[in-house]
């Protein structure tokens, strides 16, 4: 895998590559370090709605 390519697994999670680039470009590392409020992450380019549900029910189920 290419140093720039993160993968489409973001801290566990099957989000897809533009999310997970888009995340860990933004400084995001962990479902820790995300922003309590989720939907603040649709502004990255990459990040959609799908993304940010993966993401809110694998917080939940932590």
């Amino acid at each position: 895998m290419a140093d720039d390519d993160a993968g489409p697994v973001f801290d566990g999670v099957r989000i897809g590559r533009p999310a997970t680039g888009a995340l860990r470009h933004a400084g995001y590392r962990t479902l820790d370090d995300l922003p309590a409020a989720l939907d603040e992450l649709l502004d990255l380019h990459g990040v959609g709605p799908k993304a940010v549900r993966l993401l809110t029910e694998a917080r939940a189920g932590r």
